[in-house]
């Protein structure tokens, strides 16, 4: 039996101990509840710890357990769900004033999945305001610290899974990607995190930010336990009318088969030019090229190629994804749910138009704001045609290069941003230079691809990730790729020491 703490354990080995009887779900729920109230006031990375229905949650596992029905895999396993997702049981306010207390009517799909796999929700994670940001720093409940630096920023909108991940406060959490949200904080914190192909899990009850361009996606310890989760999250819902009725491989037992001696042998790794370009810091560029050396010793084959359409993406995604905010956020008005100034003697004679400007007004953060108007913008007379007509057609020519680039090679590997994490303040005045952030990652959103991030190295003491992407559907071949490289590496066992 491990002699390191329960909060450490990764999915499979949590696992492994419920099976063998050597701890109980409720004792791991407690190791996960201590440890957040240890370490948390320093990363305020949750939004809202939820005790006493983890306790529960965890009581009826370990019941299960003993009466021989236990549900899988996931069975008791303590973990994190970004603060966007419907729970009937507990408050979701997409880390903003409008929705702050917020109790939904209903469960997400996402949440209904794990409530039947058996998992245990501690609590909701931070996140930038409506999703809206790359640094957690728009949240209404202030900016999620960085682990390894706590005068950095643990990257957006996903930071507190990622940050709560890193610190162990769960054993795996739950955010969404729909510009690089999963990933660029993924690796900011040192952990894994993966964003699956547009479609492949259901957004139904998730509090939607842009919605051609949203996706739910875990952040975990391991590969393997993303494999674990993809198994339980994929698969299509009724419910969401872009959900994929795509056949969901068992990604965990794909990576069993894998061999062990040249794992990648026979894969074709492409290396974009464009990705490494200017901006990039010269010490992520040398970990991501070291990177790509393990993919080479573990057998695969570097395909050096373009894809010059790619540095057009991040115009193409600032134009898209306001444009959908726009419509997404015309529904939080004042009237109907969420933050509302009363209808009184305050603003007049009941006037309409105050009730809207008014509870808005109060009610959503400067970032919001700014991507509502822009996005309001481009969707005006006279403005469509210029703008979003065209990103449309552009997203169209970057989705294309990607799909012939898959037909030359099998996965693509880059770094996932151009820097490590930046300090608190240094850019949250300054809106040009937080949309360049999503610079590396934005692409494949706009294509609807799956990509990922893991650790590959550290420069100065902070994370740097690689970020590796495949074809539509293609998990399998990405997950391999990325299972094979920890296998090789031991920087996603690194963790930070408060």
């Amino acid at each position: 039996m491990s002699t390191k703490p329960l909060y450490t354990y990764t999915i499979e080995e949590a696992a492994e101990a419920l099976k063998k009887g050597e701890t109980t779900s409720v004792a791991l729920t407690e190791s996960c509840l201590e440890r957040i109230a240890e370490v948390d006031a320093q990363i305020n990375a949750f939004v809202i710890v939820l005790p006493e229905l983890a306790r529960a949650q965890a009581q009826e596992s370990d019941a299960r357990r003993k009466m021989g029905k236990t549900r899988g895999i996931l069975d008791g396993i303590p973990y994190n769900l970004k603060d966007v997702y419907a729970t009937s049981d507990s408050p979701t306010s997409a880390s903003s004033k409008m929705l702050d207390g917020w109790v939904a009517p209903y469960n997400a799909t996402v949440y209904t999945k794990l409530r039947e796999a058996g998992a245990v929700l501690l609590g909701k994670t931070n996140t930038d305001e409506f999703t809206m940001g790359v640094s957690t720093e728009t949240s209404y409940y202030g900016v999620t610290r960085n682990p390894w630096d706590r005068e950095r920023v643990s990257g957006g909108s996903s930071g507190g899974p990622a940050a709560s991940i890193a610190m162990h406060m769960g054993i795996f959490s739950i955010g969404t990607d729909t510009g690089g949200s999963i990933r660029q904080p993924a690796a900011f914190c040192n952990v894994t995190g993966v964003r699956p192909t547009y479609g492949r899990v259901s957004r139904w009850g998730e509090i939607p930010m842009a919605s051609s361009l949203d996706q739910t996606g875990p952040i975990t310890k391991t590969v393997r336990d993303a494999a674990i989760l993809l198994e339980v999250l994929c698969g299509h819902d009724p419910l969401d009318a872009n959900s994929s009725p795509e056949t969901v491989p068992a990604f965990l037992q794909e990576l069993n088969e894998v061999v062990e001696e040249y794992p990648l042998k026979g894969l074709k790794v492409g290396v974009a030019k464009e990705y490494f370009g200017e901006g990039v810091l010269p010490e992520v560029e040398r970990l991501v090229r070291e990177a790509i050396t393990t993919l080479e010793n573990e057998g695969a084959e570097i395909v050096e190629l373009s894809l010059p359409s790619v540095p057009h993406a991040l115009s193409v995604y600032y134009i898209i994804a306001p444009a959908e905010v726009s419509s997404n956020m015309a529904r939080y008005d004042g009237i109907r749910y969420g933050h509302s100034i009363e209808r009184t003697a305050a603003v007049g004679k009941h006037d309409l138009f105050d009730v809207y400007a008014k509870s808005r007004g109060e009610g959503l953060g400067a970032e919001v704001k700014r991507r509502i108007m822009l996005g309001t913008h481009v969707l005006s007379s006279g403005y469509y045609d210029a703008y979003y007509k065209k990103a449309e057609a552009v997203r169209q020519v970057v989705t294309q290069e990607f799909k012939d680039a898959f037909k030359q090679v099998d996965i693509l590997v880059a770094p996932v941003s151009p820097h490590v994490a930046f300090k608190i303040g240094e850019q949250v005045n300054d809106p040009l230079a937080m949309y360049k952030e999503d610079i590396l990652t934005v692409p494949l959103n706009i294509s609807g691809i799956p990509g990922l991030s893991v650790p590959c190295g550290f420069y100065k003491g902070l994370p740097v990730g690689l970020q590796i992407m495949a074809n539509h559907f293609q998990e399998s071949t990405m997950l391999k790729t990325a299972a094979a490289y920890q296998d090789a590496t031991i920087f996603h066992q690194q963790s930070p020491n408060l």
